[in-house]
C-alpha cells in the first residue's frame, strides 16, 4: 500500500513555508510525513530530504510544490527526478504543475510527456536564475562605475598603527604579528599599509 509524503523547502530569503503547507494539507498529506528544510540560498544540504529518501519505499508518492524544490540547477533536478522514479519506484505529483503527475499515464506515452515537460521547465528554471545573477552583476558593475561602494567599510587604523607600520616596514616584524597588533587581517593591514605608503609618497619620502 502507497503512502503519500511532502517535501517542502525554504530559504531564508523566500519565506514561503506556510504556502507549501497548506498545499500538502489540501491533499490530504499528514504532519508527520511532511519533511520541512530550511536553509539559505546558497546552502543546499538539505537533512530532512536525505532522510525522507531513506523512508520512501516503492509506489509512495511524493508531493512537492514546484519542480525547484528538488534541485536548485538543471542537472540536480534531472538527477533528483531520476534516483525518486528509476531508483526509489516512487510516483512524483508537482503541485504547480499538472502535467508533472506520475501517478497518471503509466504508459510509455505519459512517462515520456512527464520527462519532456521536467527537461524543459529544469531548463527554464534554471535559465532564468542565471539571467537573475547577470543582471544583477550588471547593475553592480554599472553603479560601481558611478562610484558606489559595496561591502563594508575596512577598519578605521588604531593608533597604534603607523608605530606597528613603520617597524613592519624596518622588517622588524612579520606581517602576521603587524596585523595581530593592529587587531586586523592580513588583507586589511596590507590595505592601510598601501594608503600609508601613498601618504609617504605623496609627502616626499619613503617608510
Amino acid at each position: 500500500m502507497s503512502t503519500m509524503y511532502g517535501y517542502v523547502r525554504v530559504s531564508t530569503r523566500e519565506q514561503n513555508e506556510d504556502r507549501q503547507l497548506l498545499a500538502m494539507s489540501e491533499k490530504c498529506i499528514s504532519k508527520e510525513h511532511i519533511y520541512v528544510d530550511k536553509k539559505s540560498g546558497k546552502d543546499f544540504n538539505r537533512p530532512m530530504y536525505q532522510r525522507l529518501l531513506k523512508r520512501l519505499k516503492k509506489n509512495d508518492i511524493l508531493y512537492i510544490t514546484s519542480i525547484d524544490r528538488l534541485g536548485r540547477n538543471y542537472a540536480e533536478i534531472l538527477e533528483q527526478w531520476r534516483i525518486l522514479t528509476r531508483v526509489k519506484k516512487v510516483d512524483i505529483v508537482v503541485i504547480d504543475m499538472p502535467l508533472l503527475d506520475t501517478t497518471r499515464g503509466k504508459d510509455l506515452m505519459g512517462t515520456l510527456i512527464a520527462d519532456l515537460v521536467l527537461s524543459l521547465l529544469s531548463y527554464v528554471s534554471e535559465n532564468e536564475r542565471c539571467n537573475i545573477r547577470s543582471r544583477q552583476k550588471e547593475g553592480i558593475d554599472a553603479a560601481k562605475q558611478k562610484g558606489v561602494k559595496f561591502g563594508r567599510p575596512p577598519k578605521p587604523v588604531t593608533k597604534e598603527f603607523l608605530k606597528v607600520y613603520n617597524s613592519w616596514i624596518a622588517k622588524e616584524i612579520t606581517t602576521e604579528e603587524a596585523a595581530r597588533r593592529c587587531n586586523f587581517t592580513k588583507s586589511t593591514f596590507y590595505y592601510w599599509a598601501k594608503k600609508q605608503r601613498a601618504t609617504y609618497m605623496q609627502a616626499g619620502c619613503d617608510g
